[in-house]
């Protein structure tokens, strides 16, 4: 009798612990945080493996442990039809977690201009059947704009059409454009030779500076130095990052796939809506804790909220990870915790101008030469690729930094001024937005680059499980860093890799489908890019 009593008593108190709004049964179940292309790649591919609920209801023998703080609260009881009732709602399944009010991450399709413009990611870099986003793409039949081929030094732009202009709004020729573009590309070249002499790391721009001793012949004046700062600044884009910040040991170690580089004429949203289509997504579940145990994982959020699962996977930005917001129980190991404070967080925003009438010439992007590449400026012309009046200026790294203090109207009238500056009669604009990747809460940057001092490998030991936790996000992406069809990847692979851990635990590899990849591809469709 006095077992059964202190059995009934176990029982009622986990039952108090009703905020445990996710509990372990004996179906599997993950949970997936944050809802970026990562946490929804990662979510969709658990799901089209259907890791899903199995059962129709609970059988008679109910096993289970539950968390509570730093205890286990072991039940073993024999549940009648009404509490088979109150848990069946709760079997094990994919619950994604996302802290804003929107899917997507640094993904983000705004249309409130009446058509759709993106204000985070904009380019599938590697416009080829080797791009793992190629095949969805196609399928929904979305337009690209080639930007560039392969092999640009410009990356995602070439000089097929383009315009730069002085300080004073005269238009730099093309042929000094175009040499000193070649005389970029030495120098580039020349930077290679000082990092094999060197075993000690150094700022790409400090090998600049060695480069321009040896071969003085390099250190450009007058007009073309300040071409040449504008091709630095491009490049400082690329990484979101000032070059006196980026490794010279491992800024070239990222795979560029073939194909060139296409903008995504009407945005990201579609791809991003097509994956979560059917998903478990709970929307403004800003998670603040999350504990592992041998057995499972307990996710807390901000309202106190708790949700358990057999694993997570963590598929948050590295900028967030860095603030330590998120506390794990126990502490993640002393080499994990080093990845996310080692790797390089940079900025890169957008301001969109919408015009009412285009007055630029018709070229892809427009540009501002200047002294130091923190006073260069670039603006991508969408009126090229979608045929609205839509100029967009891109400032990065400590320039993207000091324009993210200004409010939104000062911001925009900032960029609208760098455009003044070559094209005196510009007209107003009509309606503008601003991001801010670097104070947003929940970004806190645009995406990883590779800092001085620090070895490239940081973003396989952040992707590397730890016990049932998984990671999955541009910054672990060894080949692909800061690309979206990078951190689509990890979410796929982190979502293999915990399907076969949970798999390792329930043993009951018959009852899983083929994870997403491994069944026959589709039959492929091209992709739609144009060039005009």
């Amino acid at each position: 009798m006095e077992s059964s009593e202190r059995s009934n008593r176990q029982f009622r108190r986990a039952l108090c612990y009703a905020n445990i709004e996710r509990r372990q049964a004996t179906s599997p179940s993950v949970i997936v945080i944050g809802a970026g292309m990562a946490g929804i790649s990662a979510a969709r591919a658990l799901h089209e493996a259907s890791f899903q609920r199995r059962y129709g209801g609970l059988p008679q023998i109910f096993s289970d442990c539950l968390f509570y703080g730093q205890n286990l609260v072991f039940l073993l009881y024999t549940i009648n039809r009404k509490l088979v009732l109150l848990f069946e709602a709760e079997l094990g399944e994919v619950v994604l977690l996302e802290s804003r009010d929107r899917i997507g991450g640094r993904v983000h399709t705004d249309n409130s201009f009446g058509f759709p413009v993106d204000l985070g990611a904009s380019w599938l870099h590697g416009v080829c059947k080797e791009n793992p986003l190629a095949p969805m793409i196609s399928r929904l039949g979305l337009p690209l704009y080639r930007t560039s081929g392969d092999n640009s030094v410009l990356y995602d732009h070439d000089l097929e059409s383009y315009a730069l202009f002085d300080m004073d709004g005269n238009q730099v020729p093309s042929k000094l454009v175009r040499e000193v573009g070649e005389a970029f590309e030495s120098i580039l070249e020349e930077t290679d030779k000082v990092r094999q002499e060197h075993i000690e790391d150094m700022a790409i721009l400090d090998a600049f500076k060695i480069v321009f001793e040896r071969r003085p012949e390099l250190r450009l004046e007058g007009l073309a130095h300040k071409v040449l700062q504008w091709y630095l600044c491009r490049m400082e884009g690329w990484f979101a990052a000032d070059a006196d910040n980026i490794s010279l040991k491992s800024w070239d170690q990222e795979e560029l796939l073939p194909g060139g580089h296409g903008l995504m004429v009407r945005g990201y949203l579609p791809v991003i809506n097509t994956l979560a289509k059917g998903l478990d997504i709970r929307l403004n579940h800003s998670v603040t804790k999350i504990v592992r145990r041998h057995n499972g994982v307990k996710v807390t959020v901000e309202d106190g909220r708790s949700f358990v699962a057999d694993a997570a996977i963590v598929a948050l930005p590295i900028g967030v990870l860095k603030t330590g917001r998120v506390k794990f129980e126990p502490r993640l190991p002393e080499w994990k915790e080093e990845a996310i404070a080692d790797l390089g967080v940079g900025i890169e925003n957008k301001i969109i101008l919408h015009f009412d009438k285009v007055f630029w010439p018709n070229v892809e992007f427009l540009g501002v030469v200047a002294e130091t590449s923190y006073g260069c400026s670039y603006f991508l012309n969408l009126h090229k690729a979608t045929s609205h009046s839509v100029l967009v200026y891109m400032p990065a790294g400590q320039l993207a930094k000091d324009i993210e203090k200004m409010s939104d109207e000062a911001a925009a009238n900032f960029a609208f001024m760098q455009l003044k500056k070559i094209l005196p009669e510009a007209s107003n604009p009509i309606q503008y937005l601003v991001s801010r990747w670097g104070s947003d809460e929940n970004s806190l940057g645009s995406y990883t680059y590779d800092a001085v001092g620090k070895p490239h490998d940081l973003y396989e030991r952040l992707r590397v499980p730890v016990d049932n936790l998984f990671f999955a996000g541009e910054a672990t992406s060894v080949n692909f860093p800061g690309s979206v069809h990078g951190a689509f990847s990890t979410g796929a692979l982190a979502a293999e890799e915990c399907r076969m851990r949970v798999l390792e635990r329930h043993g009951e590899l018959d009852l899983f489908q083929p994870a997403m990849g491994e069944e026959t591809s589709p039959v492929c469709i091209p992709l739609q890019i144009s060039r005009l």
